[in-house]
């Protein structure tokens, strides 16, 4: 059983080759350093965050794996075609969004205490399975009303510096279910939600996977 004191070996080399394409970004894929996470698959999700957050009454949150946190620091952006004039975190009306990633030194300092809401887009994919166990739990640790994640079911477009895909993890979506339901019956009352998106062929299909838990039965599912 592996866990945050004592991760396997695999999640240290993919934090390690992670860290490295923060950092030098890969000549080889002409990516700069800049490109190489900057965090903006935030946007696309947004709207049910902003959901989640006026359904809780959620005034604070936790983004687990913020990448650079450039979706933070831009003051307009767009959404579906449509600008949106504000930062995120008055989009999202909330107090205070605290920044969490393994794989960027500016914000490798874990959080302390609980948020309103954990958001995690677009990184749990990058984790080897054996230890999405205890990252998921530890989402749930930090949240005091709700969970959001959304993991992609297939390859990225990136490639690590050892030239293995970014996404290390491609599952189904009742896997992530069962990882998420177990995470969660250790931590009732808290809602959580899981977008999966698997690609089929040209075409792409968000499957939504909502469960209501304990405290918050009048939250909308997503649709």
């Amino acid at each position: 059983m592996y866990s945050r004191q004592s991760p396997s070996p695999r999640y240290l080399e993919l934090l390690s080759l992670n860290r490295q394409l923060h950092m030098e970004g890969d000549a080889a894929q002409s990516l700069a350093a800049d490109d190489a996470f900057p965090g903006k698959s935030l946007f696309a999700q947004l709207p049910r965050i902003k959901d989640l957050v006026r359904s809780t009454r959620a005034s604070t949150l936790l983004d687990y794996g913020c990448g650079k946190g450039r979706q933070y620091q831009v003051q307009s952006f767009a959404i579906d075609g449509a600008i949106i004039n504000e930062s995120v975190q008055d989009y999202l009306d909330v107090d205070y969004i605290y920044r969490y990633d393994a794989a960027f030194p500016q914000y490798t300092q874990l959080p302390e205490g609980r948020f309103d809401g954990v958001i995690c887009t677009d990184v749990l994919e990058h984790c080897p399975e054996q230890d999405l166990p205890w990252i998921v739990e530890e989402l749930f640790g930090y949240a005091s009303k709700f969970v959001f994640a959304n993991v992609p079911g297939f390859s990225a477009m990136k490639k690590l510096p050892n030239g293995e895909n970014a996404h290390c993890t491609q599952r189904e979506s009742q896997w992530w279910n069962t990882v998420f339901g177990t995470a969660a019956r250790k931590h009732p009352g808290i809602y959580w939600e899981v977008l999966h998106v698997s690609r089929l062929g040209p075409q792409e299909r968000q499957e939504h996977h909502v469960v209501r838990l304990g405290t918050n039965p009048s939250i909308p599912a997503g649709s």
